[in-house]
This record gives C-alpha cells, sequence and structure tokens, in this order.
C-alpha cells in the first residue's frame, strides 16, 4: 500500500447491484494499478452491499481494495470514514452508482502535477436516454459558465484532512461546501473536463412524468444557495 497515489473513495449504501460496476471502473484506470486503490464503505447496507464487495475483491486480487462499516448513516461521514482509511496522496470521490471514465486517475495526476490541490469532476449520465444526457449536460454547462464547483471532485489528502473534511451533517452539496471552504482558504481549484464520472440517471426517474428532474434541479439549486442542505434527499 505504501505506493498508493490515489485512492477512489467510495461510499456505498444498498448498493449491491451498482457498486460492481464502480470497482469495475477503477480497475480499469489506464494507470499502474499498484499505486491506485479503492476503499468502499458500507453505510449501513441491509442488501448484501458488502458481500458484493467482497465477491469482487475474490475475483479482482488486481484492484487494492478495501471495505469498511460505517453503520451511521449520511454520506458526508461515510466519505469521510474512506477519506480517513485512503493510503494515496489524492483522493477522488466517487458515488456507488457512478462510473470513472479510463483516464480519470490519469486527467488528475496531470492537474496535480500542474499545480491543482483540488477540483470537480466533469458529470455525464450513465445513460443513453437523451433526457438524462441533457439533464446532465446543462448542469454541466452552468457549472462552467458560473465556475461552479461542486458534486464529484477529487482532493489532495493532507488538504482534505487538514481542512477537517465533509460537514457530516450535511445530506446534499457537502461537495460544494468543501470547495467553498477550501478556496476561502486561499486555495486554488479547477474542474476536470477531460475525464469525467458518469452517474446513474436513476433520481430523475423517481417520478412520474419525468418530474423526478425537476425535483433533483430543485434540491441542488436550493442547496446552492444554503436552503435544504440538512434536509433528507
Amino acid at each position: 500500500m505504501g505506493s498508493v497515489r490515489v485512492s477512489f473513495v467510495v461510499p456505498a449504501r444498498d448498493e449491491a447491484g451498482y457498486v460492481g460496476r464502480a470497482l469495475a471502473s477503477v480497475a480499469r484506470q489506464d494507470w499502474p494499478l499498484e499505486e491506485v486503490e479503492a476503499v468502499v464503505v458500507d453505510n449501513g447496507s441491509s442488501d448484501g452491499t458488502e458481500q458484493a464487495v467482497r465477491e469482487f475483491a475474490a475475483l479482482h486480487p488486481e484492484l487494492q481494495l478495501q471495505v469498511l462499516r460505517e453503520p451511521r448513516r449520511g454520506r458526508a461521514r461515510a466519505k469521510n470514514a474512506g477519506a480517513r482509511a485512503a493510503s494515496g496522496r489524492w483522493l477522488i470521490f466517487l458515488d456507488a452508482d457512478s462510473v470513472a471514465s479510463p483516464n480519470l486517475a490519469r486527467a488528475v495526476l496531470a492537474r496535480a502535477e500542474a499545480g491543482w490541490p483540488a477540483g470537480s469532476i466533469r458529470v455525464v449520465a450513465d445513460s443513453q436516454d437523451p433526457l438524462d444526457r441533457g439533464f446532465f449536460a446543462l448542469l454541466e454547462f452552468g457549472k462552467q459558465l458560473f465556475s461552479i464547483r461542486a458534486q464529484m471532485f477529487y482532493c489532495r489528502a493532507d488538504l482534505f484532512a487538514q481542512l477537517g473534511g465533509f460537514q457530516e451533517d450535511l445530506q446534499i452539496a457537502e461537495d460544494l461546501e468543501f470547495l467553498r471552504r477550501l478556496e476561502a482558504a486561499g486555495l486554488p481549484t479547477c474542474h476536470v473536463t477531460e475525464a469525467y464520472i458518469a452517474t446513474s440517471p436513476r433520481r430523475l426517474r423517481a417520478l412520474p412524468l419525468r418530474l423526478g428532474m425537476l425535483y433533483t434541479f430543485c434540491r441542488w439549486a436550493l442547496a446552492h444557495v444554503g436552503v435544504g442542505r440538512r434536509w433528507p434527499y
């Protein structure tokens, strides 16, 4: 583990059906796998998520993999636990229902070498549906247009710890709050566009008539201005 440069931190609650794909995307990185690890934090699952991770590990011994238990539910808490256990100098936060592009570790390390200690990462829909793809494309356009740093991102591990990690009582926008705190400390952030994370559009489909899109957009917009960050999400 001493050679690990990049740790993918994967919080997972009841993600048995998705987490294997997330881990497979880590194992497919076009960077030497001896310098990559995945840290999965089982956040009080009841569906066999931990077993799914261990089964993946047995089939893919080439990937350094830790699986932890954090029974107290909370995505920010789970991410903090994973960050504390990670061995790498650089952290990439990857949701369990998402997949990383094969060049993500390489792109992050290139940004790091260029002097960026942290940055958000382009997010696209893990779907061919035009509505799903359009929704995330619109969000991405807004993030680039207004220089918004949010959603999945990378950070230097010692810097993440120095700033205290995520605020654990937040249910949404914990990433936005952390990156704003980092910028307030005078540290620069970037936005990685040469690689991406493809995320599940399942929230967008959670309500009839695709109203999940409107609900999700409204929750994210409110959270951006500081409203409802502690509401269940």
